[in-house]
């Protein structure tokens, strides 16, 4: 089989959550440019509509639709639609997801990292627990089952989704239930992988590393933050979402068809250590 072929998502029905910004219009892009159709949910009307327009004036075949993901009936529905208009679901990226809010340490000052009341464990509210678990949980469990509802008839598909390096890195600048989500993404991901083999589906996680994107009030964007952490990544540089163009592409491409329930990390050596 030719390379071309092999990594050929030519035609294939997408849906990217989470896919007016970041990591998941990044994942759009790479799709729909290689002749995908992608419809991307989002909660941010504006975006989705900005981003959407942008790539139908390229000629792409994108659309786009308002979706909170914690409203799971609106997110079956916009499924329903999206594999109505492909005529099935070839891939579908469970990618939604927030800011982690602030940890139980702060930034380095001196040689100390001071400890912030906020992000203690003991002052952790339930709406802040909540909506973290919510979004970056429950939000990729919804939407995991929604695209198995409709590739476990056609005995195909791959579905991928955004975990992090901090499933299994602990970092105390980070509030703890984005780590408590996005380990438990890995475990449910893991689950569901061995749940659907027997039907030709594929399950898998991209872990991201340090991505610059909006999350956060775009703190990432920062040119004097990126530069600092560099520091700390081995490749000596932090990632984009052009970053993440080649594993989406694969884990959604006939390349990746014996290959389910793994998490592949992408963060230039992040979580190695610091090498230099």
């Amino acid at each position: 089989m030719k390379i071309s072929d092999l990594f050929s998502v030519d035609g294939y029905g997408v849906v990217v959550t989470g896919g007016a910004s970041g990591i998941g219009l990044g994942y759009a892009e790479a799709l729909v440019s290689n002749g995908a159709r992608v419809t991307i949910l989002d909660v941010d009307a504006e975006s989705m509509e900005k981003e959407t327009v942008r790539l139908r004036k390229n000629g792409l075949d994108i659309r786009g639709e308002t979706v909170d993901v914690t409203d799971h009936a609106a997110l079956d529905a916009a499924m329903d639609e999206a594999a109505r208009v492909y005529g099935g679901l070839d891939a579908v990226f469970a990618n939604a997801g927030i800011d982690p809010g602030v940890g139980f340490v702060g930034e380095w000052v001196g040689a100390e990292r001071l400890r912030i009341r906020e992000g203690a464990i003991e002052n952790y509210s339930d709406e802040r627990w909540n909506r973290v678990i919510g979004i970056n949980l429950n939000g990729i469990f919804a939407t995991v089952r929604a695209a198995v509802r409709h590739m476990k008839p056609q005995k195909s598909g791959h579905i991928v989704v955004t975990s992090s390096l901090a499933s299994t890195r602990v970092e105390p600048a980070i509030g703890a239930a984005y780590m408590a989500a996005k380990a438990g993404v890995v475990q449910f991901m893991r689950t569901v992988a061995l749940e659907v083999a027997a039907f030709n589906i594929t399950v898998n996680a991209i872990a991201p590393g340090y991505i610059v994107t909006n999350i956060g009030g775009g703190h990432a964007k920062n040119p004097v933050e990126q530069k600092a952490v560099a520091r700390v990544i081995p490749m000596h540089r932090v990632g984009f979402p052009q970053d993440m163009d080649g594993i989406a592409i694969f884990l959604a491409s006939k390349a990746s068809d014996y290959i389910t329930g793994q998490e592949i990390i992408v963060d230039g050596g992040m979580g190695l250590g610091v090498a230099d």
